[in-house]
């Protein structure tokens, strides 16, 4: 993989996470239960996350022989982005069921868009709280501010100019057909 190995990476998780949101939506409606279907999905993420998080690494450094100490700071601060991102994930459900329980068939276009675009904000910011330009926050270049201010406006585009899905069809328009395909 080389020099670009940390690319393709985070190109997987473009596509699993681009995956993420759709796929939630369809299991949670899938459930076929209106008042809990979210939570079902959500403890499907859980086992996923578990055999994904939990196993798999534990078998890598089994195999690895890797030290079992582990050092306070590191724990602490990994089980709290654990947290948040279980947290998120809740989130990400209740918003779908939410908009999806307003009739908007879109729903993971739209909550997925405004993730996408207002995430890379967040960090960038967070980052930039923690980990000061070197010359202050005067040197940060005018195109980094354009580029979170794209990002921003990307999110907002995607979300209002989504591409709208099929109208329903007409139920005397099908009835309709169906009765001219039973006279032939």
């Amino acid at each position: 993989m080389g020099n670009y190995s940390w690319l393709y990476f985070a190109l997987g998780t473009v596509i699993t996470w681009g995956l993420y949101g759709i796929l939630l939506h369809s299991g949670q409606i899938k459930m076929a239960d209106s008042v809990n279907g979210r939570y079902k999905a959500f403890l499907f993420v859980g086992i996923a996350y578990f055999l994904t998080a939990v196993l798999a690494p534990l078998a890598i450094l089994l195999y690895k022989k890797a030290s079992w100490d582990y050092p306070y700071e590191g724990m602490k601060l990994s089980l709290i982005a654990g947290i948040l991102g279980a947290i998120g994930a809740f989130f990400v459900l209740l918003s779908l069921g939410a908009l999806f329980g307003q009739g908007n068939k879109s729903a993971p276009a739209i909550v997925m868009s405004i993730i996408f675009a207002g995430a890379p904000v967040v960090n960038a910011i967070v980052s930039i709280a923690l980990h000061p330009p070197a010359g202050g926050l005067a040197s940060i270049k005018w195109q980094f501010v354009v580029g979170i201010l794209m990002a921003a406006a990307g999110g907002c585009l995607v979300t209002v100019f989504k591409p709208g899905g099929a109208p329903p069809a007409k139920k005397a328009v099908v009835a309709a057909q169906i009765d001219d395909s039973a006279k032939s």
